[in-house]
């Protein structure tokens, strides 16, 4: 018997058919020997319309403590209707909303984008949701909402419902946690600008998270964050009904959820390269010719830039001179590289937090006490989840811990 978390969103429980079906696919796992709590979003479409009257009648005026309130009526309708859809099929179920003194997700007052307090949502949840499993009851739970210390509502932000779901997993120790949504798992495209677009079996939180950063919307980055990597997770479509179909699994993270940054600098010594011409962002395919010539020689880069007159690349100290023959050759064999220099020793600090998408200013935080002690950056790369310096070798150690006393 293990413990699984279905969570259900607003398209999966959008009409009455589809939460009778959502219903059923509950009973189903419950009569297969598995405790289930299920976490419900508004029904599709009760959050926007609601947004929309606000608007309408109140406008600004509204306060964020008020608005939370209304956002919440559409989380508190849903998981009566589903509570009640699953006892008609003959399953003791029971709702479990913010005013309920059974209630787990307790946070602050910051009623739009609530911090949840991980320690007494623990508590809470360990004391009344595992209790009602170890009854044969199935917890139907609001996602989205929160209970700060006074008993007043508040919403977890964007991701919430997931956020829930995640979080509900990770403290009671459930085997799995399901999310039933409008796909059938995590595309390796988006099926609606290519047709060639197939279902993955199976991705990293580390992965979805960059997609999600990057306008994937499977799944939103502040719920991945939550995910317990000792437990299992994966994206289902509802049309099936069954919440043992196949879908996309959900693997890790590497890290734990407390590890919010990740500062490591590489062991190993690099050698830079860097490779002049005239005009290079107009060249179509010079950074194509440069890798391939590379990869045909089973040469690593560990990074690359470009400018209007350069390519600067990163390999290991052991490949750097093989590196720089083979590219050399490309030079001489051609007329749009004009030379090649190989320089000094790098050392090279990756610093990695999913955080960093909400994070203004963070380059300046990490480059401002290497250039308050003197350390030259030879090169800096950046996406939405990592910063990647390069420095040089005899300041790699220094630089290193200076960026971890910034940031941790």
């Amino acid at each position: 018997m293990g413990i699984v978390v279905a969570k259900f969103g607003g398209t999966s429980v959008g009409t009455g058919e589809r939460i009778k079906k959502a219903a059923n696919s509950v009973v189903n796992e419950y009569m297969q020997g598995n405790q289930v709590v299920v976490v419900v979003s508004a029904i599709n479409k009760t959050t926007d319309e609601s947004i929309k009257l606000v608007n309408e009648s109140i406008g600004d005026t509204v306060t964020e403590k008020q608005l939370a309130g209304i956002l919440a009526m559409g989380e508190m309708q849903s998981v009566r209707i589903m509570a009640a859809t699953i006892e008609s099929l003959g399953v003791k179920a029971e709702y479990i909303d913010p005013f309920s003194e059974k209630w787990p997700v307790i946070t602050d007052s910051n009623y739009l984008n609530a911090k949840i307090d991980k320690k007494k949502t623990a508590q809470q949840a360990k004391e009344h949701i595992v209790k009602l499993l170890n009854q044969g009851i199935i917890p139907v739970v609001c996602g989205f909402l929160g209970r700060d210390l006074e008993g007043v509502v508040t919403t977890l932000g964007r991701g919430g419902s997931d956020v829930s779901a995640f979080l509900l997993g990770h403290c009671i120790g459930a085997d799995e946690v399901i999310i039933v949504t409008d796909v059938k798992g995590v595309m390796s495209t988006d099926p609606r600008k290519l047709n060639t677009a197939r279902k993955l079996d199976k991705i990293t939180v580390e992965e979805m998270i960059d997609l999600a950063n990057y306008g994937a919307q499977v799944l939103h980055p502040n719920a991945l964050r939550y995910k317990d990597p000792n437990i299992k997770a994966k994206i289902i479509s509802f049309e099936y009904g069954d919440l043992r179909v196949q879908g996309t699994d959900i693997i890790g993270p590497s890290h734990s959820e407390e590890d919010v940054i990740t500062i490591t600098k590489l062991e190993e010594k690099l050698s830079v390269l860097a490779v002049v011409g005239e005009d290079l962002m107009n060249k179509q395919g010079i950074i194509a010719n440069v890798t391939e010539k590379v990869s045909e020689n089973n040469l690593s880069i560990y990074g690359i830039s470009t400018g209007e007159s350069s390519i600067t690349l990163f390999f290991s100290e052991k490949d750097a001179e093989k590196a720089h023959e083979v590219l050399h050759d490309l030079v001489i064999r051609g007329d749009r590289l004009s030379s090649i220099s190989l320089g000094q020793k790098i050392a090279m600090i990756s610093v990695v937090s999913h955080d960093f998408i909400d994070t203004p200013g963070i380059i300046t935080s990490i480059t401002k006490p290497l250039h308050e002690n003197n350390i030259n950056i030879v090169e800096l790369s950046s996406s939405q989840t990592a910063v990647v310096v390069f420095v040089d070798w005899d300041d790699g150690d220094k630089a290193h811990k200076l960026i971890k006393e910034t940031l941790q």
